[in-house]
């Protein structure tokens, strides 16, 4: 079940706000560089939440194709383009951009309004047992791959 927290899937991107707290800062009163990771990851497992209205149903059919499974971050291009402070309502937007066998990649920007403040190429590796593994079809078809 999604909650409006979780954002909402338009346009083939994901949106998610976020508020900027202190507790996101450095002493110089903008976001710390880090915690735009953070955002961002909160942005991708939004995203896979809310691919589909049985999302539980989902994963355990993949983990029945592939037990152990698990999505790791395999590498990430980061353009820090403009400051966040306190108390700033940004925008996170995911979107895929490449599905392949074993992994997905995703482009990323963190928005303040019409403010580009971050912009993020991520590529997310499918893995089980330690390993690359192909993404199971349910995923495939959830993230509107190519199935062919």
């Amino acid at each position: 079940m999604s909650h409006p927290l979780d954002g909402a899937i338009r346009d083939s991107a994901h949106h998610m706000h976020i508020r900027v707290y202190y507790e996101d800062t450095d002493f110089s009163g903008i976001v710390y560089h880090a915690n735009y990771l953070r955002f961002m990851e909160r942005g991708r497992t939004n995203y896979l939440r809310l691919l589909g209205a049985a999302q539980s149903e989902l994963f355990a059919e993949a983990d029945s194709e592939t037990p152990g499974f698990a999505f790791v971050v395999r590498a990430m291009q980061l353009d820090f383009l403009k400051p966040a402070k306190m108390d700033d309502l940004l925008e996170v937007i995911t979107r895929p951009i490449e599905v392949r066998g074993a992994s997905i990649t995703m482009h990323q920007q963190v928005k303040r309004q019409d403010d580009v403040l971050i912009e993020a190429k991520v590529k997310v590796a499918f893995v089980s047992g330690g390993r690359a593994r192909p993404i199971p079809l349910p995923l495939r078809v959830a993230m509107k791959a190519d199935v062919a």
